[in-house]
Formats: C-alpha cells, sequence, structure tokens
C-alpha cells in the first residue's frame, strides 16, 4: 500500500467564530464517542488496483499544487482481497517464509527459477536485475503454487491460528512479495514491455485474489473462531484480525448468491484493468509536454535551479552544448519544473501554457481518462449495490472511522472557517498587484495567482523560497531528520547501501537500528525525478511488515521493509540536490509514515505497522512529523548553508514561522474542493446522468474556489488520488487525521518543546503508542492510550489560525 502527503498544504484563515469552534468540537467530539463503540477492522480498500497506480495519494499538481507545497503522491496499491492486505512481504533474511517450506518450493519451481530471478530465494527482492521478461511465468509459476496451497489449506482448515492464519498469510507473502516488487518497478522505472507484462498477467492475479477472498471455508473457520469460547481469551491484535477479515470478506462478496458474485468479481477485474490505465495515461501526458524555450528572455525570472534543471533536461533529450547560462532550455510538467515556472517565470504567456498544460493533463486524445473515470464511477455504484449498500462512499467508509454524514459535516465547517479568509487572500492579491503597477492586476488568472503570490510572500515576510535552497541540502536535511528520530524514539539510522539491490543508482539504502545497534528495520529512498519513467509526487510503500509468522529462524520476527520515494530535484552539476522549504517538510511526512511502518512492535503480520491502520488515522504520523519542520533546534540543525557551512540566521526563521499560514484560507479551500468533489461523486453522482463530472467539480467549486477555475479545467483527469489510488471516498481523510496528528504534537508543546528530558519521554510514549500498536488496537484506542484523553480539534484550529496562539511554538 502507498500512502504518502496531500498534494497541497492544508492551511486556515486567521478567524473564526466561538459558533464554529463549539460546533467543531461537539462534531469531532460525538465522532471520536460514537467510534468508540464501532467495529475497527483491518482496513482494505475493496477496489482492485494491480498496479499500485494511485496517488492516495498522488499528487501532480496545479490545482493539485499549490504555491507552497510540493506535491505528494498517494496512491494506494490497492487489493480486492480481505486477506491480501500484507502487501509485498520478504523476509530480511530471506524471500521463502522459513527454511523448512524452501526445499518444497524449490522442487516444484526448480526449473522456472534457474533464470527467474522473481522465483529465486532471496534476502531483498533482486529489483536490478528484475526484466520485463520475468513477470508473465514469474507471477504465473507463483499463482500456480499459491492456489494448490489454497486448495489445501481449505480441505484441512481448522478454527485455529496455527492452522487457519499462519499458513494463509504465508501462501499470501510469497506472491505479494514478488507482485510488489514488478510494481514498484513500474512505479519508478516503467516502460511499455512491463507495462504489458503486468497488464496480461493480472486478471490471472485479481482471479486468485477473488477467490482467496470468497473463500467459504476460510470465512467460516473466522466466523467459529469469532463464536468459539476462547475468544474472549484473544489479544486485541487477534480479535481485530478476525473481525476484520469477516468484515472484508463480506465486502468480498462472500455473501452473493453465484451470478452476483460472478458479476461482482468482473466488476472487480474491470476496475483493475481502468485504474492502471488511468494511472498510466496521467503518466504518458505528463511526460508528453515538453516546452523548448531557446531566448532567455522568455524564461527570466526563473532561478539558477530551474535553469540549470532545463537545461539538464535539454542535454537528456539531445541538446548536448545545453547549459544553464545559454541554454536551449526544456519546461516540463514533471514537479520540480513545473513549479519553478508558476512560481517565478515573469513571461505569463508561458505561465499560462504550462498551467493549462497541467490541468488538462490525461484528457484528450488517446489519452483521454474522462470516459474511463465514468466506467470506474459507474461499476463502484454498481459494486455498492451489489453489497447492499446506497453508494460505493459508504463501502469505503465501512472500514473507516468516520461515517459519510460526520465526514461531509466536518468538511463545511471547515470550508465556511477558510471562506472568508480566501476572499480577503484575493483582494490582498489583488492590491498588492497594483503596487506593483501589473498590467494583470485587474484580472488576476489561476496562472498569475502562484507567482504573485510568490512575490507578496517576499514582499511581506521578506522570504525568497529560492534564497533558502542553498541552506536545505539533501545530505543535511536527512541528517537532521535522523538526529531528531534518534533524540524522538532513540533509534539510530545508518547508511545500509550495498546490502540491497536497487532499482538506480540514485536509490539509497538505510538500516534502522535500536539503541543496543541491533537492526530493526530498513529502508530504500528515491529522492530525486526522473520524469521519462517515475510517477510524480512522493508516497511511502512497504516492501515486508513485521511478522512472527514469516520469522526465518523461527525465534525472533521478521524485520519491516519499506519504500520511500520524493520527487524533488535532482544535484545540478557539482552542488548537492537543494530543496524548497516544502520539499523538506515533504521528506518529513513520508518519513513518518515509514516510521509507523518500521518502528511496530506487533508480531502479528496482519495489523502490524501501518496494516490494519483505519485509512482516516493513517495520516496521523506522517503529519505529526510536518511540524518538526517548524521546531527551532530541528530547523537550526538541518538549515546550513551547502557551500559556507552558515547556519539560516534567525531572523529568516522567524519569518518562515510567521508564513507559516500566508494565504490559509486559500489553500484550505483548495484542499477542501479535491476532498467535497471526491465524496459528492461517490456518494451523490448519478454516473450517465445530465451531469457531467465535469459539472460537478464547477459546482463544488462555487463554494471552495474564490476564483473560479476555468471553464477548460479538468484536472479530475489526472486526479489519481481516487481514480487510481485508495483515496476513493476518503480524501477528507487528510483532515480527519488532522485532527489526531495536531493533538498529538500538542502533547509535545504541552511538556515544552525547549525541554529535551520531557520531549524525550513523550517522544517514547508516542513510539510505544502510535508507532509501536499498529492496527492491533482501534486507533481511538491508541490515541487515547498515548494522550491521555479523546481527541480535540482544538489544537488544528490553533495551529491553523483559527483560536488564538496559546503556547509558544
Amino acid at each position: 500500500m502507498k500512502i504518502g502527503s496531500p498534494p497541497s498544504r492544508v492551511l486556515y484563515g486567521s478567524t473564526t467564530t466561538p459558533s464554529l469552534i463549539l460546533a467543531l468540537l461537539i462534531l469531532m467530539a460525538t465522532r471520536f464517542s460514537l467510534a468508540r463503540s464501532a467495529h475497527f477492522c483491518l482496513k482494505a480498500t475493496s477496489s482492485v488496483s494491480p498496479s499500485s497506480t494511485k496517488n492516495l495519494l498522488h499528487c501532480p499538481s496545479c490545482p493539485l499544487w499549490s504555491s507552497t507545497f510540493s506535491l505528494c503522491l498517494h496512491t494506494l496499491r490497492k487489493s480486492i482481497s480481505p486477506y491480501n492486505r500484507r502487501r509485498k512481504s520478504i523476509s530480511v533474511r530471506s524471500f521463502c517464509p522459513s527454511p523448512a517450506s524452501i526445499s518444497d518450493h524449490t522442487s516444484k519451481m526448480s526449473m522456472a527459477s534457474d533464470d527467474n530471478p522473481l522465483l529465486k530465494d532471496f534476502d531483498f527482492p533482486p529489483f536490478d536485475v528484475i526484466e520485463a521478461k520475468h513477470v508473465r511465468p514469474g507471477i504465473r509459476a507463483l499463482l500456480k503454487q499459491v492456489d494448490e496451497e489454497l486448495k489445501a489449506l481449505e480441505k484441512t482448515v481448522e478454527p485455529t491460528w496455527p492452522k487457519l492464519v499462519e499458513p494463509l498469510e504465508k501462501i499470501i507473502d510469497r506472491l505479494t512479495v514478488v507482485w510488489g516488487a514488478v510494481n514498484h518497478l513500474k512505479s519508478v522505472k516503467d516502460n511499455p514491455e512491463l507495462r504489458s507484462a503486468i497488464e496480461e498477467v493480472q486478471p490471472e492475479k485479481v482471479a486468485f485474489q477473488l477467490k482467496l477472498g470468497q473463500s467459504k471455508p476460510i470465512y467460516n473457520a473466522f466466523k467459529a473462531i469469532r463464536e468459539s469460547p476462547e475468544w474472549d481469551s484473544l489479544s486485541d491484535a487477534r480479535k481485530r484480525i478476525v473481525e476484520s477479515q469477516i468484515k472484508e470478506a463480506v465486502l468480498s462478496g462472500i455473501a452473493l448468491e453465484d451470478d452476483k458474485r460472478e458479476q461482482f468479481n468482473k466488476i472487480e477485474q474491470d476496475l483493475a484493468k481502468l485504474s492502471q490505465k488511468f494511472e498510466e495515461n496521467v503518466l504518458d501526458s505528463t511526460k508528453k509536454f515538453e516546452k523548448l524555450i531557446t531566448d532567455k528572455k522568455d524564461i527570466e525570472g526563473l532561478p539558477a535551479t530551474a535553469l540549470g534543471l532545463a537545461a539538464q533536461t535539454a542535454v537528456s533529450k539531445g541538446h548536448e552544448n545545453a547549459n544553464a547560462e545559454d541554454g536551449p532550455w526544456i519546461i516540463t510538467l514533471d514537479a520540480p519544473s513545473y513549479m519553478s515556472v508558476m512560481q517565478h517565470a515573469k513571461n505569463r504567456t508561458l505561465r499560462e501554457e504550462v498551467y493549462r498544460a497541467y490541468i488538462n493533463r490525461a484528457s484528450s486524445g488517446d489519452l483521454d481518462n474522462t470516459e474511463i473515470i465514468n466506467q470506474i464511477l459507474k461499476l463502484r455504484l454498481e459494486k455498492a449495490k451489489l453489497l447492499g449498500y446506497n453508494n460505493y462512499a459508504e463501502v469505503s467508509m465501512a472500514m473507516k472511522m468516520a461515517t459519510v454524514e460526520k465526514a461531509e459535516e466536518l468538511l463545511e465547517k471547515l470550508r465556511s472557517a477558510s471562506w472568508d479568509p480566501a476572499v480577503k487572500d484575493l483582494e490582498d492579491l489583488k492590491d498588492f498587484c497594483k503596487t506593483q503597477g501589473s498590467p494583470e492586476a485587474d484580472d488576476l488568472n489561476h496562472w498569475d495567482i502562484t507567482f504573485w503570490s510568490e512575490r507578496l510572500r517576499e514582499s511581506k515576510y521578506e522570504l525568497n523560497e529560492e534564497e533558502l535552497r542553498p541552506y536545505f541540502s539533501l545530505p543535511r536535511v536527512m541528517d537532521g531528520l535522523f538526529n531528531l528520530v534518534n533524540m524522538l524514539f532513540n533509534i539510530n539510522v545508518e547508511p545500509a547501501d550495498g546490502l540491497s539491490p536497487v532499482w538506480n543508482n540514485d536509490v539509497r539504502f538505510y538500516r534502522v537500528n535500536d539503541s543496543s545497534g541491533s537492526p530493526i528495520a530498513y529502508f530504500y529512498f528515491d529522492p530525486y525525478s526522473r520524469p521519462s519513467e517515475k510517477r510524480g509526487g512522493a508516497w511511502m510503500d512497504e516492501v515486508v511488515s513485521r511478522s512472527r509468522i514469516l520469522s526465518r529462524d523461527g525465534v525472533n520476527a521478521r524485520l519491516p521493509v519499506a519504500h520511500m520515494v520524493c520527487n524533488q530535484m535532482p544535484p545540478v552539476g557539482d552542488k548537492p540536490s537543494l530543496m524548497t522549504f516544502r520539499e523538506v517538510e515533504t521528506v518529513f511526512h513520508e518519513f513518518g509514515h515509514a516510521l509507523q511502518h518500521m518502528l511496530t512492535k506487533q508480531d502479528e503480520g496482519l495489523v502490524a505497522g501501518i496494516r490494519g491502520v483505519e485509512w482516516d488515522a493513517v495520516e496521523l504520523p506522517s503529519q505529526f512529523m510536518e511540524n518538526w519542520c517548524y521546531h527551532r533546534d530541528t530547523l537550526m540543525g538541518i538549515a546550513k548553508h551547502h557551500e559556507t557551512g552558515e547556519t539560516l540566521p534567525e531572523d529568516i526563521y522567524k519569518k518562515l514561522l510567521a508564513a507559516k499560514t500566508f494565504r490559509a484560507g486559500t489553500l484550505s479551500l483548495r484542499q477542501l474542493r479535491f476532498a467535497t468533489v471526491d465524496l459528492d461523486l461517490h456518494a451523490k453522482y448519478a454516473p450517465g446522468g445530465s451531469e457531467s463530472i465535469y459539472c460537478v467539480d464547477r459546482r463544488v467549486s462555487k463554494k471552495t474556489q474564490v476564483l473560479p477555475p476555468l471553464p477548460d479545467d479538468k484536472f479530475l483527469a489526472s486526479f489519481s488520488h481516487i481514480f487510481a489510488g485508495g483515496y476513493a471516498a476518503g480524501y477528507y481523510s487528510y483532515k480527519w487525521a488532522e485532527v489526531l496528528s495536531a493533538d498529538a504534537f500538542s502533547a509535545f508543546e504541552d511538556v515544552g518543546l525547549e525541554n529535551e528530558k520531557a520531549v524525550k519521554e513523550t517522544g517514547q510514549r508516542f513510539r510505544e503508542t502510535v508507532l509501536a500498536l499498529g492496527g492491533g488496537k482501534a486507533p481511538l484506542e491508541v490515541f487515547v492510550q498515548f494522550r491521555g484523553r479523546e481527541p480535540s480539534p482544538e489544537p488544528l484550529l490553533r495551529h491553523n489560525g483559527l483560536l488564538p496562539v496559546t503556547t509558544s511554538a
């Protein structure tokens, strides 16, 4: 599963009313109280996205990008099987689950594994040698093997942990390891041959998942466990596993009659194909746009880093003599290039061309996603009806903390709080443009907003984001991040390059050690943009999760392994990758997800780490980590000039704090637009009716966009979060989880951020609860165990300017 950060910063206005605050407090308190009585189950998306094409937290940008936040790709690798939530699982010691099973598997697949790296025993996935030609035979050999094992299990299954859960996890683990490795390569090293191979075997893989998810013997065995006398003696984690497996089996169609189950299965197959095609179209349309510029006047205003990247891109496209000073330069829709133009290009015509290209990606010609979206929405509604729900939003919420009504209520409360500040944001921007003598002051359009917002921010706070880049070199940022988690959680992160094969020379591999120096987890970090082969945005994905059952030596649990992927500007010339402050936040965000995956102490693999955590709570650790980017000691430890070693001046740090909620209302509405249109499309929209998907977006935008979108704005065609990822009827989750994350960080504020001893103690408590318990406890229970009380929205309102600041930052 891939999770990451939202495509735009979610901030709020500076004013509100006591009644609004009270309403929010009541809303959240009511929901969390209701949640106490709900069954929190192992979360899994109910539609298939075998290619993991998502962006969930997918984040491409214009409408998805703000002027102050780098988009994060959130795409969740969806799986239809209620038992397949454990994603890619590999043993740190071995691909095979145990020495006893190695010989058995080897004897059955020895011929195929002789030359297929996907079928060999390995410590870590052989990313450096896996090719498209290995996919068809490798996946088919594994499918045949796990199908035989499933049949054997169904004949011998008993309602006990050793006779049900343990063999089930082993079956799924073998396939998810290989499938996960293949699909990860598709995300970061895409090519036509790999696409074709995955597309060919995908239906066979989906068919097996459906067969597993609809297995009556397994379903009945789980129900028997729940009804047995031993039920009360089971641990919380095991109870959640059983309850979630039962509920997910129902959502996978197990209770349907034969003809309806056949219809359900066809829908799942079709959704898998459509989601994969959707994301491929987004990637291809992003790659397709190239703007060659030969006259430097046309890109006046672009900073040196952007010019260097544009020239470097030109060299890669055959302009061998291109350089930053004299060009030629190539502008693309890849995040670093796109945002540089939107923020800094004085050429208004260029900004308009690039903006229009961005918001219309995958909306025309052979790459048009419009009909794909219509088909996806139609099939999701059909699926919901088959399962007995009114709409797909209800299906999505069945495995979350919130309900459709409560999610909509929260979004509306936040929207009403953000509207007036957003109106003032636009008025302030127009006034500033007039003072600058700008000819477009009375006719500001979308391609002007980001550019003039950056100029206003520079003027108001004397803060130039490009001038900050030299203080945020990637090596220094990572060192600072690792020092922070050492202080908070008493872990040490060290390079382990060479221990695992990687898919690109820029990828780093790390080992996470406990205080005694023993390894407890590993992760890959792929930081740089590669628009020709890599999806945009940023995400975290698990490679394998912690598991007692899949222990290599039968004693110690298998250690977790993660991916962390970003898309920032690569090094240019002899300079390291220099980051914007927003890219720094993105790295902290994704590492928060990775920490929950890697620091879990759950030995039950089905609920270890991020597995089994309700989707509207899974953003808690990631959003929590972002707060530390504004923590003085943390930031000053990171912000060192890459050439002089000079620390970021104190006055600039204070300006960063002051600018934290700049244009808060506008940025809040942008995020609320995405969440609202998502719920509307999945709860109210009638596919094939008189209203098109773009009409829905325009209707929603009337209440969420002060400056209406262009008539030809088709950002939905590239909204991978909900059409190729795990955020369908779930995009609201960013706001829901932000209540939790803001309140969690307030625990550190309460003890005093300058009190290192108290901060360390609080950090250990956060590690032992939020990061350690994973999906083994309901998220509300985990939060209460950490915080000592139920969540309050007050810290969120305060952090985002909706309440007076009562504690020091």
